[in-house]
């Protein structure tokens, strides 16, 4: 059996880790491989994966080994480096780990797995090839996207399979999220963002408007901006505060499966950075990405690359989705935006689940990365 390695850095937002917490996961239980995850922050890790001890350097989790990633780097002998590596997002590998994947033989297949983006660059750049400067080493670049020329999407083989189910079972599903379920009348959205200028005049209008909305804010940046703008100086998981039509509760920051589960429920779901993004795009319900800043407004080209393919297919809805999407990542005027871009609900959840079955269609990252690996050795 062929070892893996995957290297990760923990960031402020949970995205890279999230990712790469996902795919080790799927390419032990689906794929059969014999992968140890290296990270640099566990504390951080533990939300996403309750059963992490911080204090421990290794250990074993739903069949990944988590393997503690130490400043500076332990040498390593060149028996214990990995078959494949996969360095995520260009994190850079250690130094004495480069030196030992260098002295392996076989020397092991070395990839960066990039971000996600929908810019057409991107099917031009997946797979190819760079060598180290100084090493005998050859990196490959391999890029999630949305398109038969890119590495795909995460999804495990029974995701649609557990979403219909889960589903199916209306009420009592709510009930096993902790929730009440909505009335009758009730939008259900949940709310996962960075903070945002154009927060507190949208939760406005949402409290001044004519239909009830419960908005589900996980913990974190969202939660306490959004307990400020309804004035309570913050909301502990559990708490609820009503103001005018619009209801808030205080979530706990969940695993993901449950956080998966949430999204499959809501009518309406606010997502951030890249593993939410893909997430919600699963759950076959509207969305709106706040996706994460980036210098000289590069995010911004990749917020309208993903516009133009995801509008492409959705008709009068689309004019009313940029707008109110726009708005929402420049801190605008939201809330005007709101009325148009939520008048066109039944549309863009039609459009919403083809989207899903359309993407269902395609090989998934895992196998892809996999495939690919077969072919370099």
């Amino acid at each position: 059996m062929k070892r893996w390695d995957i290297f990760c850095t923990v960031v402020d937002n949970f995205g890279d880790i999230g990712v790469c917490w996902r795919l080790a996961r799927q390419l032990a239980g689906e794929h059969g491989l014999a992968l140890r995850l290296w990270v640099d922050d566990l504390e951080s890790f533990r939300p996403l994966c309750p059963g992490i001890d911080p204090g421990k350097d290794s250990q074993c989790q739903r069949g990944v080994e988590i393997r503690r990633w130490a400043r500076p780097f332990p040498a390593v002998d060149a028996a214990d480096v990995a078959d494949v590596v996969i360095e995520a997002f260009a994190c850079e590998l250690p130094e004495t780990y480069l030196a030992a994947m260098a002295a392996k033989r076989p020397r092991p297949a070395w990839i960066n797995l990039e971000y996600l983006s929908a810019e057409r660059w991107v099917e031009e750049s997946h797979g190819l090839p760079s060598p180290h400067p100084h090493l005998p080493l050859i990196k490959h670049f391999f890029f999630p996207g949305f398109t038969a020329a890119t590495g795909g999407l995460l999804r495990e083989a029974d995701l649609a399979q557990r979403r219909e189910a889960w589903l199916q079972d209306g009420d009592q599903a709510w009930g096993r999220l902790g929730l009440p379920p909505p009335r009758p009348d009730e939008t259900s959205i949940s709310l996962f963002c960075y903070e945002n200028a154009a927060l507190p005049e949208l939760l406005r209008a949402w409290s001044a408007g004519d239909e009830p909305i419960r908005c589900l804010v996980p913990a974190g940046r969202a939660l306490a901006q959004a307990a400020a703008c309804l004035g309570r100086p913050s909301l502990s998981p559990g708490e609820r505060v009503a103001h005018g039509r619009l209801t808030l509760h205080a979530l706990p920051f969940v695993a993901q499966e449950d956080y998966d589960r949430l999204l499959w429920s809501c009518d309406l779901n606010f997502v951030r950075g890249e593993d939410s993004f893909v997430r919600a795009q699963w759950a076959a319900r509207p969305l709106v990405w706040h996706i994460y800043p980036q210098e000289d407004d590069a995010h911004r080209r990749k917020l309208s690359a993903f516009l133009e393919r995801y509008c492409a297919d959705l008709a009068a809805a689309a004019v009313a989705l940029r707008a109110f999407w726009q708005n929402w990542n420049r801190g605008g005027d939201a809330a005007a935006a709101w009325p148009d871009f939520w008048r066109q609900r039944a549309e863009l959840s039609a459009h919403a689940s083809r989207w899903a079955e359309a993407l269902e269609k395609k090989p998934d990252l895992a196998g892809k990365l996999v495939n690919f690996i077969e072919q370099l050795v």
